[in-house]
């Protein structure tokens, strides 16, 4: 019997209205090309924010500075379901580069209203849990 997965998906931005995408290498597991936010599996016994902080120092190679949970996402899919814990989360725009090459073979920062193409196909839909962060909001 297949059983949905858990994965922590998180909207890396820098405090001033700009979010992190990273754009899928050749050999991802599925969409490459595409860009895309960070996600990763929840491991047993670990925190949603602990696997957060791992995900995001694995594939972006920086700690973040603040967690916020934004909401939860149902994906279904032909070959694969998972329930999608969403978070945002702020980081160093300037400490952040690929930590994973395998994956990713680019990181861009944008504006959510000028995202480049294309897209992940969940990109929209986990977007639309993001409130777009201030300059006012920054340290």
């Amino acid at each position: 019997m297949r059983k949905p997965s858990v994965s922590c998906v998180f909207v890396c931005h820098d405090g001033a209205g700009r979010i992190l995408l990273a754009r899928r290498s050749r050999a991802a597991r599925d969409e490459p090309g595409a860009w895309d936010c960070g996600a990763g599996a929840l491991e047993f016994g670990e925190s949603f924010e602990d696997a957060v902080r791992r995900e995001v120092a694995e594939e972006y190679s920086v700690t973040p500075r603040e967690i916020t949970q934004l909401g939860v996402r149902n994906v279904i899919r032909p070959e694969s379901h998972w329930v999608a814990i969403v978070f945002a989360v702020r980081v160093d725009p300037e400490a952040a580069r690929i930590g994973e090459p395998h994956k990713f073979d680019e990181l861009g920062w944008f504006s959510p209203g000028d995202l480049p193409a294309p897209v992940h196909s969940q990109l929209a839909a986990t977007l639309e849990l993001l409130p777009i962060p201030t300059a006012a909001s920054t340290d």
